[in-house]
């Protein structure tokens, strides 16, 4: 079935459906939620337990682990992982204090069913650093800043305006103001680290950051969904929404079922493009992640080194698990441009690119290796922070391309269609996503409701692009990218190939 055209008609206003709206909406009978990552599996987990919710059946469809159907999300999500970082160091004092507060749930450790329980979260303290020109010795740091020009920041902006909202946190939490340290040079930034390596010229030192098994955690948050009893799981590919008129009526999938509902929300993260047209408002980029197996010994000496962040390379290290030391770059990204079959839900207002930025993963490439390019960036990365001489040249045990669903700004998009009716979308992760699993799905249940938080409002609602942002590849320009923008996957990936034949 060929996905409809959008509607012919100037964009009708949304007084009913938006995230700004005040007035709350009756709930729906049926919900379709396509996608069971961080934002799909805490929505249905907090639609199911609100009273308004009651007699809403609640479906979550997305792509299951073919060797394990009954387990979601697939293990090639951007949510199933060795570690995330988990920390409450934002530019923005809006996104700073929700992470606060969902770190208030990831540290809770005491019961074995809480989140952080059983390894699940690790408290390690995260050293944010960045390149550049330091901040003169005294320099005026003005707290809690909330309205900021995201598309202008350096790293060292963003660095310098998380340090801002983390001082601003600390003035009404005590544990937080005694956990916290700047940096102002590198060898303050050498100390802090404990591994012989530095990076960046400026930074500060969070003792109440960590990071999280994003793996484990998803399990965790899997099993108290399935808890519920109230969610059914359905294991399938979504080819295209359909449509009846200005209508989204439900989902069909690869194998010709159709799944019908009253409302469907689209939460698909980096896949989310091939079915609802985002031209302009967010794109699949993938991010290079790769793993070295450690000795006894040298997991030792790692043992207490924090997570390290530059801002201005995006390269960062995660501390040591067993035996396991991951490196990682959050950049810009590698775009892979996929002409599709079906095209995605269109706009009346952008026109659809020829080809969309969709992920490839081992489940569909189980040879797929990250490129050349990104290898060598890992590497200096290691080389810099952690220079253990054994390491140096000790190759990948593992390498990974993990997926983002990149916005302009890094704001996600969690909102009502403004031209469909019965469609929401929640995406555009941005690659910052998934400490908020503890509250996320809660906040997201509101704008559903048309109770949007305040703060939030003109950060995730549906935003159109003006003038020619439309016809031009999403970058985001938060300050915390490195790499270099525009790299197309395919070419790099010949590019090693030819390098190692």
């Amino acid at each position: 079935m060929a996905t409809p055209s959008a509607p012919s008609s100037s964009l009708p206003p949304k007084p009913q459906q938006s995230s700004s709206s005040s007035s709350p909406l009756s709930p729906p009978s049926s919900i379709l939620i396509i996608g069971s990552g961080v934002f799909g599996l805490t929505t249905a987990y907090a639609l199911s337990r609100r009273h308004d919710f009651v007699n809403t059946t609640i479906t979550v469809v997305d792509r299951a682990d073919p060797s394990n159907p009954d387990v979601f999300p697939a293990p090639d999500a951007a949510s199933v992982d060795t570690s995330r970082i988990i920390r409450a160091d934002y530019p923005d004092a809006a996104y700073a204090a929700l992470a606060a507060e969902a770190q208030l749930q990831w540290r809770q450790q005491t019961h074995p069913d809480d989140l952080g329980s059983e390894g699940r979260y690790s408290e390690s303290g995260l050293l944010v650093v960045a390149d550049g020109p330091a901040p003169p010795p005294g320099t005026p740091v003005v707290t809690g800043t909330t309205v900021i020009d995201k598309s202008k920041l350096t790293g060292m902006d963003y660095a310098r305006f998380s340090w801002a909202n983390v001082l601003s946190l600390a003035s009404s939490d005590p544990e937080l103001a005694a956990r916290i340290k700047e940096c102002p040079n590198s060898d303050a930034i050498k100390a802090a680290l404990g591994t012989g390596g530095s990076s960046g010229s400026w930074g500060y030192i969070n003792g109440l950051s960590g990071w999280a098994n994003a793996g484990a955690s998803m399990a965790w948050l899997y099993k108290r969904v399935r808890a519920e009893g109230r969610i059914n799981f359905v294991a399938g590919e979504v080819t295209n929404l359909e449509v009846s008129g200005n209508t989204v009526t439900g989902a069909r999938l690869s194998d010709g079922r159709v799944l019908s509902a009253d409302l469907v929300m689209v939460s698909a993260g980096t896949w989310t493009g091939r079915l609802v047209d985002l031209t302009g408002q967010a794109i699949a980029t993938g991010q290079v992640l790769g793993y070295i197996d450690l000795t006894p010994e040298e997991e030792a000496q790692l043992a207490h080194m924090p997570v390290i962040l530059n801002l201005s390379t995006g390269l960062f290290v995660i501390p040591p698990k067993n035996g396991v030391l991951k490196v990682a770059r959050h950049a810009y990204g590698y775009l892979n441009p996929t002409i599709l079959s079906n095209p995605p839900l269109a706009s009346s207002v952008t026109t659809p690119a020829a080809a969309v930025s969709l992920p490839l993963t081992t489940l569909t490439d189980p040879t797929l290796q990250i490129p050349t390019e990104g290898a060598d960036d890992l590497r200096r990365a290691l080389h810099e922070m952690v220079p253990l001489p054994s390491l140096r040249d000790r190759p990948f045990s593992k390498t990974r391309i993990c997926w983002y669903s990149d916005t302009p700004t890094a704001d996600f998009i969690i909102d009502y269609h403004p031209e469909y009716k019965g469609l929401f979308v929640a995406t555009g992760d941005s690659g910052h996503a998934f400490k908020f699993l503890p509250v996320i799905g809660e906040k997201i249940a509101d704008v559903i409701a048309g109770q949007c938080p305040p703060e939030f409002v003109s950060k995730w609602n549906w935003r159109y692009p003006a003038g020619d942002a439309a016809l031009k590849t999403v970058i985001t320009e938060d300050g915390s990218r490195g790499g270099v923008p525009g790299l197309i996957l395919s070419t790099e990936l010949e590019r090693t190939s030819a390098v190692v034949n």
